[in-house]
C-alpha cells in the first residue's frame, strides 16, 4: 500500500501538521487582550506560554518510544486532540473566566500535542527521502516556523471581529482538521525503500550516497560520545538563538541606537531569516554534509559575537543578529538529518525527542541568561562576550564531532579490508 504514496505528498502531510502546531509561537497577540478582557496580569498570562514551551521538548523526549512504536499516523492523531483541545480549551477558560482552566487548556495540553506533533512526521520524512534528507525536513520544520507568521495576523482579526473565546474555538478546530488531514495521509515507506532516481544513480555509480554511520537504537545513541557532543552543539545553538530572539529589538535600540519602528522591522526580518534558515541551511547539508554545516554555524557565530559588542554601525550590527537567528532556525532543521546519519532511522523519532530537551533548556537558559546579565552589569556587552564564549566552545565540539566521525568510518574501513582478506 505505501508504495503507492506520493512521497512529496507526504512531505506536504509533514507541513500541514508542522503549520498547525506553530501557530503556537503567535502567542504574543493574545497576551494584551486576554489581560485587558480577563483582568489577568501579563505575567499570569505569560505562564501559559512558558509552560507550553517547556512541555515541547520534554515531551518529545518523553514520548518519543510511543511515536516510534505508534508510528505516524497515531502519533499525529494523538497530537491533533491534544493541540485541538489545547487550544479551543483556552476558549472555555475565557468564556468561565477561569485562569487555572486557561494553565491547563493552553499550557499543558497544547504543550504536549506541540512536542508529540513535532516529531512525529520527521522520521517518517527521513526515510522517504533518503536522497535529500536536509531538503525534507527542511521543509517541515520551515512550516513550524511559518505557523506563527500566519496565525498572528489571522488571531488578530478573527479576535477584533468575534472575540477572543471564539478565536480560540475556531483555531482550535483549524489545527484539528490541519493536522487530522496531514494524519491520514502519512506513513513510513516500506523496509528498505529508495527512490527510482536514487537506485539508477547507484547502480551506475553516477553518485555515491553515504551510509549511516550505524543503526542504533535510542538507548544505544545516548550510550555514544557523539550524541553527547551534539546535545551540546544543540542546547547552545538554541540558547544563543532565543536569547537573541528575546531582546532583539531593545538590544538593537540600545546599543546601536536603532529607533522603535527599525528595531520593529529588523524583528519582521528576523521572522523570515529563521524560516529561511531552516530550508537553506538544511538543502545545503545534503551538498556539504551535516557536520560541515554546524561548524560553519559555530564559525559565523564566533565572529559575530565577537564584532557585536565592538561594532557601532546599526546595519553590520543587524546583519550579525540575522545570521545568528539563520544559524538557529538551521539548526533545528538539520538536526533530524543529522541524527539519521549518525545513528541511523531505526528510532529516529526517540532519539530526536532525546536531542530536543535542548529546546525547552534552550528557551529557559537564553532569557535567563541575558536578562540576568543585563541587570547586572547594566549593558549588553557582557551578554556578547558570555555568548562568545559559549559559541567558542560549540565550534570545538563541532570539531570533535568531526573527528569522531572520521574515526568511526576508519574503523569501518579497516574492517572491511579485514574481512575482505579473510574472505
Amino acid at each position: 500500500m505505501n508504495t503507492t504514496k506520493n512521497r512529496w505528498l507526504i512531505a506536504l502531510s509533514a507541513i500541514a501538521i508542522h503549520l498547525s502546531i506553530g501557530g503556537a509561537y503567535a502567542y504574543s497577540v493574545y497576551t494584551t487582550p486576554v489581560s485587558e478582557q480577563m483582568g489577568w496580569t501579563p505575567t499570569q498570562v505569560t505562564i501559559a506560554f512558558t509552560i507550553m514551551m517547556a512541555l515541547a521538548g520534554s515531551s518529545a523526549a518523553l514520548f518519543g518510544k510511543f511515536v516510534e512504536k505508534s508510528g505516524p499516523r497515531k502519533s499525529a492523531m494523538v497530537s491533533a486532540v491534544l493541540f485541538g483541545v489545547g487550544q479551543a480549551g483556552a476558549g472555555v477558560a475565557i468564556a468561565v473566566d477561569s485562569l487555572i482552566l486557561f494553565l491547563l487548556t493552553y499550557g499543558l495540553a497544547s504543550g504536549l500535542g506541540l512536542g508529540i506533533g513535532y516529531i512525529s512526521p520527521v522520521s517518517t520524512l527521513v526515510k522517504w527521502f533518503p536522497d535529500r534528507r536536509g531538503l525534507a525536513t527542511g521543509l517541515a520544520v520551515l512550516g513550524f516556523g511559518t505557523g506563527a507568521l500566519i496565525t498572528a495576523p489571522l488571531a488578530a482579526s478573527l479576535m477584533s471581529t468575534v472575540g477572543i473565546a471564539n478565536t480560540f474555538y475556531i483555531l482550535g478546530l483549524t489545527y484539528f482538521v490541519f493536522i487530522t488531514l496531514g494524519a491520514s495521509y502519512i506513513a513510513p515507506p516500506p523496509e528498505g525503500w529508495m527512490p527510482a532516481g536514487m537506485k539508477k544513480d547507484m547502480a551506475s555509480g553516477k553518485k555515491v550516497f553515504k551510509k549511516d554511520l550505524q543503526q542504533l537504537t535510542s538507548k544505544e545513541a545516548v550510550k555514544t560520545r557523539r550524541f553527547w557532543l551534539l546535545w551540546i552543539m544543540m542546547l547552545i545553538n538554541t540558547t544563543a538563538g532565543i536569547m537573541m530572539i528575546s531582546v532583539a529589538s531593545p538590544m538593537a535600540q540600545e546599543v546601536v541606537g536603532l529607533s522603535a519602528a527599525a528595531a520593529a522591522t529588523m524583528v519582521g526580518i528576523m521572522g523570515i531569516f529563521n524560516g529561511g534558515g531552516r530550508i537553506g541551511w538544511a538543502a545545503a547539508s545534503d551538498y556539504i554534509g551535516r557536520p560541515n554545516v554546524f561548524l560553519i554555524f559555530f564559525i559565523i557565530q564566533t565572529v559575530a559575537f565577537f564584532t557585536l559588542p565592538i561594532t557601532t554601525n546599526a546595519i553590520i550590527f543587524q546583519i550579525l543578529i540575522l545570521l545568528v537567528v539563520s544559524c538557529y532556525g538551521g539548526g533545528f532543521s538539520n538536526l533530524p538529518a543529522f541524527i539519521g546519519d549518525l545513528f541511523g532511522t531505526k528510532q529516529l523519532g526517540s532519539i530526536h525527542g532525546y536531542l530536543l530537551t535542548t529546546w525547552s533548556l534552550g528557551g529557559v537558559f537564553g532569557p535567563m541568561l541575558v536578562s540576568q546579565i543585563r541587570e547586572r552589569t547594566d549593558g549588553y556587552t557582557a551578554v556578547f562576550y558570555v555568548f562568545l564564549g559559549l559559541i567558542t566552545l560549540s565550534l570545538i565540539v563541532s570539531i570533535l564531532m568531526k573527528l569522531d566521525i572520521k574515526r568511526i568510518e576508519k574503523a569501518y574501513e579497516r574492517k572491511e579490508e579485514t574481512d575482505a582478506v579473510n574472505y
